[in-house]
């Protein structure tokens, strides 16, 4: 969390610094020319802000003559960031499924890494721009979608209000005017948008878009004692249990994908590793004034 004097920084030198703490704090130190190939700044620049930061913070770095860097002090205290595993780990992933490039990416030495691949999803940019459009206006559109449930296109009118992601799927979330419900509509199954129209259904209408369940959840019974500690530990579980909220109208896919849409004893435990506890309905959000 940004102290007082990092409150009163500008926005580009609180980035500066920002990004001085990352590589200090993940690699263990930074030196003048990390500066300057990231932010293009010059190295008089670069050496006033390594400069600054080292005297307002003098436990925080200490300068390596035989590195010519500025290195981890053992008391770092961070003072504009909130280190995250999950977001060091999120940039690794970027990176490795070519969303980012290694120059737009702050890691400056990059373990050996690999996922497993996500199936590339066609969404054609202007079907994602005339949603966006529609959104923001707001608007309906008609479009022609190709539904699983038909086995041609249908054309319908829709008034997209929402975006999800279903951990694979980009959707737009919607009012369907053909069957007067919000529902969910895969970006890539759009095959075309005509034209827009006006709108007929207040977003606010949309309960299960506005409401959060909360899934309990804990490790298999069946597992052993250690085996339940291990489940415990990956999901970040607190006295055997683990909260997870979920917008309502993601539910379906919040269980998919947890693997807790089928019965848990159709699967052995070491498969299965987390049971459904609880699940609790909270209520729908207030629309802002």
């Amino acid at each position: 969390m940004a102290g007082k004097k990092a409150k009163q920084l500008n926005w580009s030198a609180s980035r500066r610094n920002e990004f001085i703490e990352f590589r200090v704090f993940w690699h263990g130190r930074i030196n003048r020319a990390d500066l300057m190939d990231t932010f293009g700044i010059s190295l008089q620049q670069a050496s006033l802000d390594l400069t600054r930061y080292s005297e307002r913070w003098k436990r925080n770095l200490v300068y390596d003559k035989s590195q010519r860097a500025y290195v981890r002090g053992k008391a770092f205290k961070p003072r504009f960031i909130t280190p995250s595993a999950e977001d060091y780990l999120a940039q690794l992933r970027a990176v490795d499924q070519g969303l980012v490039s290694r120059d737009q990416s702050w890691i400056s030495v990059f373990p050996s890494c690999g996922a497993t691949p996500t199936p590339v999803r066609g969404v054609a940019p202007e079907t994602l721009r005339d949603v966006l459009a529609a959104i923001h206006a707001p608007a309906a559109l008609e479009i022609t979608y190709q539904s699983m449930s038909r086995a041609e296109p249908s054309v319908r009118w829709i008034e997209p209000h929402a975006l999800a992601f279903d951990g694979f799927r980009w959707h737009a979330r919607a009012f369907c005017q053909n069957d007067q419900v919000f529902k969910d509509f895969l970006l890539s199954r759009i095959v075309e948008i005509d034209k827009q129209g006006a709108v007929t259904a207040d977003p606010q209408a949309d309960v299960d878009w506005h409401s959060d369940v909360v899934l309990e959840i804990g490790p298999h019974p069946d597992l052993s004692p250690t085996q339940q500690r291990a489940i415990e530990m990956d999901y970040g579980m607190e006295n055997g249990r683990a909260q997870i909220p979920v917008r309502r109208a993601l539910l379906f896919y919040a269980l998919k994908r947890l693997g807790l849409d089928t019965d848990p004893a159709a699967r052995r435990p070491q498969d299965q590793q987390i049971v459904l506890m609880a699940q609790c309905e909270v209520p729908p959000r207030r629309p802002p004034d």
